[in-house]
C-alpha cells in the first residue's frame, strides 16, 4: 500500500483546508456537503454525540454562527492508498480560553469526492498536554 502519496495528500488537504474555511465562516451547505450522506456517518463533537447525516446536518443547521473563529496547529494529513485518509488537528478559539481543541477525521474518496465519514472533535484544558 502506499502511504503518504504526494498528489493524494495534496487532493485531502484542499478537502481539510475547504471544511475549515465553511467552519469559521458558516458555511452550512460546505459543511454538510463535505460530510458523507450516509446513516453510518458519526460525528462526536465537543458536546454533541452524532450518528448519521441527518443528524449532522440538523446540528450544523441549528449551530450558532458566533464565535467560531479558531487557530489551527500542528495538522497531519496521512493517507493510505488513494481512497482513505485521516486529518487530525488542534485547534484553540479566542471563545475558549485555556482550552485545548482536538479534531481528527475520516476521509474516504467516493465518486463525488472526498467525503468525512467519522469525525470526533474534544476539548481539554490546555494545561493537559
Amino acid at each position: 500500500m502506499d502511504i503518504d502519496l504526494p498528489e493524494v495528500v495534496a487532493e485531502v488537504k484542499a478537502a481539510f483546508d475547504k471544511y475549515e474555511k465553511a467552519l469559521v465562516s458558516n458555511d452550512v451547505d460546505t459543511l454538510d456537503a463535505l460530510f458523507r450522506d450516509d446513516p453510518r456517518t458519526i460525528r462526536y463533537g465537543a458536546t454533541e454525540i452524532l450518528y448519521g447525516y441527518a443528524e449532522i446536518a440538523a446540528f450544523r443547521a441549528a449551530r450558532s454562527p458566533v464565535a467560531l473563529g479558531r487557530t489551527i496547529s500542528r495538522t497531519v494529513i496521512t493517507t493510505y492508498g488513494r481512497e482513505f485518509a485521516t486529518a487530525s488537528t488542534l485547534y484553540e478559539r479566542p471563545s475558549a480560553p485555556g482550552k485545548i481543541g482536538r479534531q481528527m477525521q475520516t476521509w474516504v474518496k467516493f465518486p463525488e469526492g472526498w467525503r468525512v465519514v467519522a469525525a470526533h472533535v474534544s476539548l481539554m484544558d490546555k494545561l493537559a498536554i
